[in-house]
């Protein structure tokens, strides 16, 4: 099937699922911002999801649109080597017109995927999978607020945190109109308006997660301050 054998249809998968996974990112970006108004609101949201079926399922779907994501930008990555044999070892000058992020998807979708893991195991793995599995960690499994709050006190996972939204800003902004090119976005009045827009987009989204994690950070945030 040309959708899995061939170069377009793979960059297809690609920028489906991209897009797919960006629109979780803004519900999840959406929903952290509650807890700079609101520690009942968060956790009550918190307890809506937790290991309830439906978030299980819709945690197994975001599960696999990852892996597919990444296992295609392997394979698209493999392949475009291939393609230029011993040409990628010939010095060139880069084209000026070719952006850094889409010279270094690769190194900056393994950094996205370490701070990932990074983020499942201070999160996930102390949430609903404690729940699944009728373990308490430090707090209740619901208690989300708690975890952030932990989570931000440790400057090392600050700093961390701040380096995974950089590299995903990076990959981000490149990956959206890229994704709008490969679904046929190619006139240069709107490939140039979706440019934009995307850039406007992911910026805004991601300093949605650093005001969280500054904010949590520096103690500043509006429930905090409240809970004090």
């Amino acid at each position: 099937m040309w959708l899995f054998n061939s170069s377009i249809g793979r960059k297809v998968i690609m920028s489906v699922t991209g897009m797919s996974l960006i629109l979780f990112m803004t519900f999840h970006c959406c929903m952290n911002l509650v807890a700079l108004f609101s520690e009942k609101g968060y956790n009550m949201i918190c307890a809506l999801l937790g290991a309830n079926w439906y978030a299980v399922a819709a945690t197994a779907a975001l599960g696999a649109l990852t892996v597919c994501h990444i296992v295609y930008a392997f394979i698209l990555t493999a392949q475009n080597r291939r393609a230029r044999g011993d040409n990628r070892y010939a010095v060139t000058e880069k084209p000026a017109t070719v952006e850094w992020a889409s010279q270094n998807m690769l190194v900056l979708g393994i950094i996205v995927l370490l701070g990932l893991g990074l983020h499942f195991f201070n999160f996930w793995y102390n949430m609903m999978f404690a729940e699944l599995t009728h373990v308490k960690f430090m707090y209740e499994p619901a208690d989300g607020f708690a975890y952030i709050q932990y989570t931000f006190s440790k400057p090392v996972y600050v700093v961390l945190y701040v380096i995974w939204l950089a590299a995903l800003w990076f990959h981000l902004s490149h990956g959206f109109w890229s994704a709008m090119q490969t679904v046929g976005i190619n006139g240069k009045v709107w490939f140039n308006r979706w440019k934009t827009i995307g850039n406007v987009y992911v910026t805004l989204l991601m300093l949605g997660y650093l005001l969280v994690v500054l904010a949590f950070a520096f103690h500043c945030a509006p429930s905090l301050c409240c809970a004090a």
